[in-house]
């Protein structure tokens, strides 16, 4: 004999609505839960997920811009969210989470359809985002929502170190003359991958004052490779320790010493002990340049993108590009 059920309606969710600055706290609550949550169900109980530096969720937004979404429950909480990016024609999302006594119910398939929705209608041809590697629940989750594994991203971290010359950096440049590189960098930056589109994330990190983006260029001062660089804490109430690379981009791969001496230069004189590159798979023999300067392994995640939407290594210079904040 069956016992009896306490009948339980479903739970509503309402959205998606645009994410704002006040909603940080909320955001940081439901991001440290749902990922501390995660690392319990892979085994790993002792891991507690730290919630973000504020001012990185800000930089987050404003990137995001309209496609920092999020869904409320019916007491107005926030049940989910996902916080979708768009460089030109390539999109990427991350971070996104749902609260962690709302899964199991749907919600997540939805915020990862509205974030693909909003990317094709704002023309993006590249749709990504990067997940845990050991995770098989995420990945078959993402995978039946048509997106494919890719290779992984690598992150590496070389000690500072001081360089000959001190690097160029945008931040100390006037108005105009930042402006004018801006520009050089997208100019650069469409011309090796054509539709891809970094000014925006230089702009917000310069006016955020979160890093600075180092500029190389040749004795003629032609423009010929840069790397957006935050300095600024990832995690809430912890001291700077790396210099990380968001994007770095290089119109000849054979160029990347002399840009990972400006970044060690860089690291230094921002006040980091190492700075940190997230190394895209396909990238074997800059992989293996790293190795042999010393770098270190210190993480790994698994690129994904969907199977009509994925991203081509270019067929000349180098783009590394960041699926996380």
């Amino acid at each position: 004999m069956a016992g009896a059920r306490t009948w339980r309606p479903r739970e509503q969710f309402f959205g998606p609505s645009i994410a704002h600055l006040d909603d940080v706290a909320s955001l940081n609550q439901v991001f440290s839960d749902a990922f501390t949550e995660r690392y319990r169900r892979d085994g790993m109980v002792g891991v507690r997920v730290p919630m973000l530096n504020p001012a990185i969720w800000r930089y987050a937004i404003e990137d995001a811009a309209s496609g920092a979404m999020l869904w409320r429950d019916g007491r107005g909480q926030i049940a989910a969210f996902n916080i979708v990016h768009r460089s030109g024609t390539e999109g990427w999302m991350g971070p996104l989470a749902v609260r962690s006594d709302h899964q199991a119910a749907g919600l997540g398939r939805t915020i990862v359809t509205a974030g693909i929705e909003w990317l094709r209608r704002s023309g993006a041809r590249v749709i990504g985002l990067e997940t845990m590697p050991r995770t098989m629940d995420n990945i078959g989750f993402y995978s039946s929502l048509g997106f494919v594994p890719g290779r992984l991203t690598i992150t590496v971290t070389l000690e500072s170190a001081p360089a000959a010359h001190a690097p160029l950096l945008l931040g100390r440049l006037g108005d105009d003359e930042k402006r004018e590189a801006a520009e050089a960098c997208r100019e650069l930056l469409d011309r090796i991958a054509p539709g891809y589109d970094h000014t925006r994330e230089i702009v917000i990190t310069d006016r955020l004052a979160l890093g600075d983006t180092l500029l190389l260029r040749d004795a003629s001062g032609r423009l010929r490779g840069f790397a957006l660089c935050h300095s600024a804490p990832l995690v809430e109430g912890r001291a700077r320790d790396e210099l990380r690379v968001l994007k770095l981009v290089l119109d000849d791969e054979r160029l990347l010493g002399e840009m990972l001496r400006g970044l060690r230069d860089m690291a230094r004189r921002s006040g980091t002990q190492r700075v940190a590159i997230r190394m895209q798979g396909e990238y074997e023999d800059a992989y293996a340049a790293l190795i042999e300067l010393g770098g270190r392994v210190r993480w790994t995640d698994l690129r994904m993108a969907l199977h009509d939407a994925p991203a081509v290594k270019p067929a000349q210079g180098m783009v590394l590009s960041n699926w996380e904040i």
